[in-house]
């Protein structure tokens, strides 16, 4: 695959810190712990390849406080430096369903990308890499993991709700239950903290 060095991808989450700093940050990193726990139990994907993209699919983020169009611009800055698998992931892990329509936060794209991104939605072929980001963005805050339904109902708390909200829960949740498959357990018996964290509970030494 064409992703950067881990030693990179934390070079490029550290610096993108210090051009943006904010709880965006953290997410990514759990994002990361997440998507190497599932790889462990997944005869096809690879833990240390997976945790590499967790850490870099909100990368657009180094540019300021935007809203959707930090996918194109984390597209971009690792497509141009020859990470195109890196790249691909900016791009896919917000859309379990092929549809611009399903972002609830501001789109802030031009016209241009716009059409962009529809193209590319359009042509590309989701894998299983793809799938694995799609779900565990929606399995971690920026305090640790949390369960599904948590995170989808934060996002729409914070940039509301339209029709194809939905539609795009579903193909969340019908996610979750193909990784279970795949690995043959829940996906919360391999991320810690899930319970503490999705109801305020006190982490027990």
């Amino acid at each position: 695959m064409t992703l950067p060095t881990l030693k990179e991808a934390r070079a490029f989450l550290a610096e993108a810190n210090e051009r943006n700093p904010g709880a965006w940050v953290d997410h990514s990193i759990h994002v990361a712990r997440a998507a190497e726990a599932i790889a462990t139990y997944h005869s096809d994907l690879d833990p240390y390849d997976s945790y590499i993209m967790g850490l870099l699919h909100d990368i657009g983020r180094r540019e300021g406080v935007t809203g959707v169009r930090h996918i194109v611009d984390g597209y971009h800055f690792l497509q141009g430096r020859g990470f195109d698998d890196a790249a691909r992931i900016c791009l896919t892990h917000s859309f379990p369903v092929k549809d611009v329509r399903v972002i609830l936060s501001q789109w802030d794209c031009s016209e241009e990308e716009t059409q962009f991104v529809k193209g590319y939605l359009a042509q590309v072929e989701y894998t299983d890499y793809d799938r694995l980001f799609q779900l565990c963005d929606a399995l971690a805050l920026p305090s640790g993991f949390c369960l599904i339904e948590k995170r989808l109902v934060d996002a729409a708390l914070r940039h509301g709700i339209n029709e194809h909200v939905v539609p795009k829960w579903r193909a969340t949740l019908d996610i979750q239950q193909a990784f279970e498959k795949a690995i043959g357990r829940s996906i919360y018996n391999v991320l810690p903290g899930v319970m503490e964290n999705t109801f305020g509970l006190e982490l027990k030494p």
